[in-house]
């Protein structure tokens, strides 16, 4: 039994959109026809018509589910340095409290219309909402390691959760380039080749983070300070953060996640020196935490691949991408299209899901959003209606 969905508009995003078009879906959730307007006039089937646009189910390539609990409990616009430390003092709670947040978040998304997550793990506790889902998860499982003699340890104890989550798809991924060593990149960009596995990085979120890399100054030595870590031994490379690491991680697919303060010397400098990167933007967590944005125009004219995240709920209000979406187009005036490939499409590809999610084809199951857009396609609202 086939369903037909009609809206003002159906955005396939691999194709231009159509105005007044049916989506023929299956009871599987499977696109089996797309009728353009013309030919919709000769279908003598009963149509669902809705006001509004029809679009892909939204992938969310960085979130913290096991951050969930945490909604509400940090200021707003701390810093980075700050927010790590409140975020270090307050992540642990009841685990049945944590478990609870979690699964109030993962529905949230998939209310949301969320149908992926690449999600960031430091423990086991979410795996069995992931398994219970209806969304898929890939795990990002972080390794956390700035001294060099623990470089070994700290990545047998990751591979070990990593292990864990299994049979649910997951992969040790380097936390940041401020807390992990050049020895725990060789031993994550090793088992990352060899397991041919994604990899996700929080880049450049702060000025302190490049101020820490060029020069050895700026607000992370309070940060290790707090930590109580030695850090003699590090030595300032007088390059920015994502030159100085970025050379660490050859050749695997990498989402490099934040990208607040990353300039155009930066982008040239990462397009020149790997071949397969994804830049995240998380807008809504960067006015939370640092209350400033990317320079978004920067990363569209150098042409490199966008994809969006919620971050977490510690550094959020909401887990919803279409909320993301309106306030880049609200701050930075990006047009809809743009926004709807970044949120859907290029995020499938980053997660290797675009052969059944992402777009609007025949022989995907990539579910359907209905929202609500201006005649000039401004984002009305960041309510969905989730149709498949």
């Amino acid at each position: 039994m086939l369903k037909y969905f009609s809206a003002d508009w159906i955005f396939p995003v691999s194709t231009p959109p159509i105005k007044n078009g049916v989506v023929a879906v299956n009871h599987d959730g499977e696109i089996t026809r797309i009728f353009t307007a013309a030919a919709v006039e000769n279908l003598n089937v009963e149509i669902e018509k809705h006001r509004g646009a029809i679009v892909p189910g939204f992938i969310n390539t960085h979130c913290h589910l096991e951050l969930s609990h945490m909604l509400g409990q940090i200021p707003e616009h701390t810093g980075l340095v700050e927010f790590v430390q409140c975020i270090i003092k307050s992540r642990q709670a009841n685990p049945e409290q944590m478990s609870t947040a979690m699964e109030n978040a993962d529905k949230q998304m998939l209310v949301n219309g969320i149908v992926a997550v690449g999600d960031i793990s430091n423990q086991i506790s979410s795996k069995e909402i992931k398994q219970n889902s209806k969304i898929y998860y890939h795990t990002f499982v972080e390794a956390m390691g700035f001294n060099p003699e623990r470089a070994n340890a700290i990545m047998d104890y990751t591979t070990a959760i990593k292990n864990e989550f299994s049979p649910l798809p997951a992969s040790v991924v380097p936390h940041a380039p401020y807390s992990v060593s050049p020895e725990l990149f060789a031993l994550i960009n090793a088992t990352a080749e060899k397991e041919n596995a994604l990899i996700s990085i929080h880049n450049q979120e702060t000025v302190n983070e490049n101020s820490f890399f060029q020069d050895k100054t700026g607000g992370f030595l309070s940060l290790y300070k707090f930590l109580g870590l030695d850090i003699q031994f590090f030595k300032a490379s007088g390059k920015t953060s994502l030159q100085s690491w970025l050379p660490y991680i050859k050749k695997q697919k990498t989402l490099l996640v934040h990208n607040t303060v990353s300039n155009k010397a930066d982008i040239e400098f990462a397009k020149q020196n790997h071949p397969d990167l994804y830049w995240c933007l998380c807008p809504q967590a960067n006015l939370y935490i640092e209350n400033t944005l990317p320079d978004v125009d920067l990363f569209i004219s150098e042409n490199v691949k966008i994809t969006l995240g919620t971050d977490s709920l510690a550094s959020n209000h909401q887990l919803n991408i279409l909320a993301e979406m309106k306030t880049l187009q609200k701050h930075k005036n990006i047009a809809f299209d743009k926004l709807l490939l970044w949120a859907t499409l290029n995020g499938a590809e980053f997660l290797n899901l675009n052969t059944h999610l992402g777009s609007i084809e025949v022989g995907k199951k990539p579910g359907l959003n209905l929202i609500q857009l201006s005649n000039d396609f401004i984002i009305e609202s960041d309510q969905i209606i989730k149709l498949v």
